[in-house]
């Protein structure tokens, strides 16, 4: 489905605008913080197409959709209200929720919006560091210039925090700039710079101290003072009359936050951050080897869910206060890693389309965006994607041996190699080599499992019973939906494809779900069983099934056929229908399909299979006949 039509889904399955609180998004994942988790439908989510991954981590509803989020996400802007409040203002009261998550959940929150700042800032100082280290426009204008614009975002990173700080919060942005103004004022700044000439080191306030203290690149103080505001705000605003809001809310508001920030916050922000430095350069310089290790390991499990942007902080703070970070290195590791194992499936691999995706997401993951080879490639055979930790916990523990750290947030990817440094720079050179050759070299040790259509298989499918095909069912017996064998058998007529040849990653990389694929020779799908219509979408090109023995099932008919909008399709049921084996589902014209450009190819996908151990196909090829074993779930 193309952008609108895959943003509209979502939106409707996270139980719509009125259950959103907030709507973010990183480089691969649409993030959602829900008034209410439980009016989200993850098993839908997973099914819609488009959607790599859905999940509930760090208090958000996460919905990786790849390379193509910034579009999804506009769309979804544009579907909704500025704010994401419904019109009448009511709003659900405030879940309980684990207070680690909502940490996490708040750091990810305020971080995300300006990571396209961060990251396009911190590619501009990897320019500017290789120019430098070339000796190339030494001392130019130009140089000077793009210098300045790499260091932007961390000179006046508290103005950015505080937009972003006030969207999390729901107060007023614009009190929340001068919040970060009166952090960022010559006052303060040239205060805290002549404090070695002038021995002046605070500014007397009614006879309180302000410390003059350097908060440019400073993350903690404008957090807290804005947060502070979110609840100062409003209780200003209840006591003030409505005709004079206007003129004293905000005033009052400034007086009593900037004095308190800058006496109380600003200090505590700033030891906080400090001790937090402090804290990771202690444990580098102490267990380094065990710390890169631990952190390269385990930073693609951190992706997978979502909490990788909780170290965002510290990372930041370090190169504030030290000029580099040494946890980046790590994350350059993992990524490059998971590259190399990308490209060890797509040579083991026999599908021609999982080659396709298994090549461009390595290449991908080369350029610090891995979501793709994580979820569409490595994490569909298992192996490789552990094969990749491992590599990346091998060179992220040489990594702290050679005290590589990086000295700009950006992406960690080839591109941004220029940013890192260590004892000498052929060592950051060597690790990322060694991260993408590992990574490689141990996925093709370890191997993938796949049958002889290029679909994964797992060690119960080996070990398992005979295919369908061999068991003793008849087309009259499997009528009956065999309960206890869990069997399935064809909705359809016509020649048996494995989904590995389905031009569509959703399904050829089994991310809906196990199961075959059929190119159909009559344009009709029957029920294969007892049950119940769960979904039937409006095109009528797809619907989906739920068996008495709780099996459910997805029948696609077509590729990208959702663009017809239901022209050549009719169907015979409705959405919560009971139906019986045997029942006319849907009939749909091949020939009109295909004149129009659309292949007929029908996937047949298990999507409960979270519940079985495994499916058995009774061919990868091959005619069958509607009726006719197809497929059998092992328990």
């Amino acid at each position: 489905m193309n952008n609108k039509e895959l943003a509209q889904n979502v939106l409707e399955l996270v139980g719509g605008e009125r259950n959103i609180s907030s709507l973010t998004h990183c480089a691969t994942r649409l993030r959602f913080v829900l008034k209410e988790d439980r009016k989200a439908d993850l098993k839908a989510l997973d099914r819609l197409e488009g959607v790599l991954k859905a999940q509930n981590a760090g208090g958000q509803v996460q919905v990786v959709v790849g390379n193509k989020v910034d579009a999804v996400y506009a769309e979804l802007r544009n579907l909704t209200s500025e704010n994401l409040q419904s019109e009448d203002g009511d709003a659900a009261p405030k879940k309980k929720q684990n207070p680690v998550n909502v940490v996490l959940e708040t750091i990810a929150g305020i971080f995300t919006p300006v990571l396209p700042a961060l990251i396009g800032c911190g590619m501009i100082k990897c320019v500017a560091t290789v120019l430098a280290a070339l000796g190339w426009m030494e001392g130019s204008g130009f140089l000077s210039i793009v210098n300045m614009i790499g260091d932007l975002i961390f000179y006046f990173l508290p103005f950015f925090i505080a937009v972003s700080a006030a969207q999390k919060f729901k107060t007023n942005p614009y009190l929340a700039v001068a919040l970060a103004a009166g952090l960022m004022h010559p006052v303060i700044l040239d205060g805290a710079a002549k404090i070695a000439e002038t021995g002046v080191k605070t500014i007397d306030f009614l006879g309180m101290p302000i410390l003059l203290m350097k908060y440019s690149s400073s993350v903690i103080p404008i957090i807290l003072g804005v947060w502070v505001m979110s609840y100062l705000y409003p209780v200003v605003d209840k006591f003030i009359p409505k005709f004079l809001r206007v003129l004293l809310t905000p005033m009052i508001v400034l007086f009593i936050m900037i004095p308190l920030e800058l006496i109380v916050l600003g200090p505590v922000g700033s030891y906080i951050g400090t001790w937090l430095t402090d804290g990771i350069n202690y444990l580098y310089a102490t267990v380094g080897v065990l710390a890169g290790t631990i952190l390269g390991f385990f930073k693609p499990i951190m992706v997978m869910f979502g909490m990788h942007y909780a170290i965002m902080p510290i990372q930041i703070q370090q190169i504030a206060s030290i000029g580099s970070t040494m946890l980046l290195p790590a994350s350059l590791a993992a990524n490059l890693a998971q590259a190399g194992a990308a490209f060890g499936v797509f040579v083991l691999t026999k599908s021609n389309t999982m080659k396709s995706a298994a090549g461009s997401s390595g290449f991908t993951a080369l350029f610090g965006i891995t979501e793709p080879a994580i979820y569409g490639v490595n994490l569909r055979y298992k192996r490789p994607f552990f094969a990749g930790c491992a590599a990346a916990g091998i060179v992220g523990g040489f990594y702290s041996i050679v005290h590589a750290s990086a000295n700009a947030i950006a992406l960690p990817g080839v591109l941004a190699l220029g940013t890192y440094t260590a004892d000498r720079y052929v060592y950051i050179v060597i690790g990322s080599i060694a991260a993408v050759v590992l990574g490689f070299v141990f996925t093709l040790l370890a191997g993938i499992k796949e049958d002889a259509g290029g679909q994964a298989i797992t060690k119960a499918k080996k070990n398992a019973a005979p295919p369908a095909a061999t068991q003793d069912a008849t087309p009259s017996a499997s009528r009956a939906a065999d309960t206890a064998g869990m069997l399935i058998v064809s909705p359809m007529t016509g020649e048996i494809k494995p989904l590995a040849e389905v031009e569509d990653q959703a399904f050829s990389q089994e991310l809906m779900g196990k199961g075959i694929a059929i190119v159909p020779s009559e344009g009709r799908v029957y029920a294969p069983f007892d049950g119940v219509v769960e979904a039937l979408y409006r095109t009528k090109h797809a619907i989906g099934l739920k068996a008495a023995n709780g099996v459910e099932i997805l029948i696609h008919i077509g590729v990208n056929t959702v663009s017809l909008k239901g022209k050549h399709f009719k169907s015979y049921v409705e959405q919560g229908q009971s139906i019986q084996a045997g029942d006319l589902l849907v009939e749909f014209d091949s020939k009109g399909i295909i004149a129009d450009g659309y292949p007929t190819i029908t996937s047949i996908v298990v999507t409960n299979m979270q519940q079985f151990a495994d499916v058995l196909t009774a061919s990868d090829s091959g005619s069958i006949q509607e009726g006719e074993a197809l497929l059998k779930l092992i328990p």
